[in-house]
């Protein structure tokens, strides 16, 4: 058993829909993170979920206080629940990670070593040599994946192998200064965030971590990859106006309520 880390650690999970997947991921989850820290808060962020998925985690909160239910009444997008829970950690380090678990929570270790290493964000990645691929995604899946890929490079932000890995690490301050200012409210959010972290200077290690695919995705092959496209448009729109560098935070918010 690993020694627990001195870490103060939050670690966010968006959630849309997700009853069938929380009932068998978030025990896993709670028990892998409370054998690795001492302190630490799992905020799971309810995306306007017409399921069970705030009842799951309600039933969760009466055996540890240390997880956090963020729910509000509409579907904004994962961009935008990963936002709200990143903006209210109250920890000193913040990971955000998919509810499928793709990723492992014990990867968190590579991540923290990353910027115990000096590097401000550590972002796990399908595409690193040190990478381990469990499951595999479909080929049409993997060919979109490198085409959006080589046009984050062109619009957004260049040297990094994979920007949509759903499992990222943060010092708080830095990850609250970046999401302050995100607009992007679909599956592009990380890509606009590695933009705002690059431009303000921020460093950035890119971390092969084990991974494998969820069948269930919800990531639609085509209207996804379309509204991704426009979101790196608007991102780049955001950088030309300027906008990116102004510190001037959200413009508009919604009101969560939390538990």
């Amino acid at each position: 058993m690993p020694a627990k880390s001195c870490h103060r650690l939050s670690v966010v999970v968006p959630a849309f829909n997700e009853e069938q997947r929380l009932k068998i991921t978030l025990p896993h989850l709670i028990k892998d993170v409370n054998r690795r820290f001492l302190d630490y808060e799992i905020i799971i962020v309810d995306d306007g979920s017409h399921d069970e998925t705030s009842n799951i985690v309600k039933e969760a909160i009466k055996t540890n206080a240390n997880v956090r239910l963020i729910s509000y009444r509409h579907n904004m997008g994962k961009g935008h629940a990963v936002r709200t829970g990143v903006l209210a950690a109250r920890k000193d380090y913040v990971l955000f990670c998919d509810a499928d678990l793709s990723t492992p929570f014990r990867e968190s270790a590579k991540l923290l070593r990353a910027i115990e290493a000096g590097n401000d964000i550590s972002i796990g990645s399908r595409a690193r040599k040190e990478t381990r691929i469990l499951r595999r995604q479909p080929l049409y899946r993997v060919l979109m994946g490198k085409t959006f890929n080589k046009l984050v490079r062109l619009l957004a932000v260049s040297g990094i192998n994979d920007t949509q890995c759903g499992f990222k690490c943060f010092k708080s301050s830095i990850a609250k200064d970046i999401f302050r200012d995100c607009q992007i409210n679909g599956f592009s959010f990380d890509v606009e965030m590695l933009h705002i972290a690059r431009k303000r200077g921020f460093s950035i290690k890119e971390v092969g971590v084990l991974w494998k695919n969820d069948t269930l995705s919800k990531v639609h092959p085509v209207y996804h990859s379309l509204q991704m496209f426009k979101d790196l448009l608007v991102i780049r729109g955001f950088e030309v106006l300027g906008y990116y560098g102004r510190g001037e935070g959200l413009r508009n918010r919604t009101e969560a309520s939390s538990s």
